[in-house]
């Protein structure tokens, strides 16, 4: 029997990680794949602006007047594979790079995913992170950390 055969969770975060690198955000690209009961995927996505904003016409910039920055207008991965998903949500799982913030886990909730599972939680203990993890723990959203894989990090961040 083969040993180099990738487990569930390495395949589905493998396409998280693809994904990302599809964001054109300088600074941290997060990929997110939502996967069904029966492992099948219904939902990619990427940070990103929203369809027809233009990549060159809208900041990436992560200091300044808030309008002069990529907040207000970047579509996180999770909300992205949320929207573009093709059936309902109800019981699946959420596969991401980094932990959602608290505006995302609303919209996971919302949706009826019951897992995510997440390598990088790079803001732990800030008030979004620990906001999400209150609502994920009121909702039954079981939350699973993978072991963080830096070289794959590295070589999505520096396309």
């Amino acid at each position: 029997m083969r040993k180099d055969v990738l487990s569930w969770d390495q395949y589905f975060m493998g396409m998280a990680h693809l994904s990302a690198m599809r964001s054109k955000d300088p600074n941290t690209r997060v990929g997110a794949c939502i996967v069904n009961p029966q492992k099948r995927v219904v939902g990619l996505g990427y940070n990103g602006f929203p369809y027809g904003c233009e990549d060159d016409e809208f900041p990436w910039e992560r200091d300044g007047e808030f309008l002069d920055t990529k907040y207000p207008y970047v579509v996180h991965a999770e909300l992205n594979a949320i929207l573009n998903s093709i059936q309902d949500l109800h019981g699946c799982t959420l596969y991401v790079s980094l932990f959602p913030c608290n505006e995302c886990a609303k919209a996971i909730i919302q949706a009826g995913i019951t897992c995510v599972v997440y390598e990088s939680d790079k803001y732990d203990g800030t008030e979004g992170n620990i906001a999400s993890k209150r609502m994920f723990h009121d909702a039954g959203v079981k939350l699973i950390q993978l072991p963080y894989d830096m070289e794959v990090e590295t070589r999505i961040n520096n396309r």
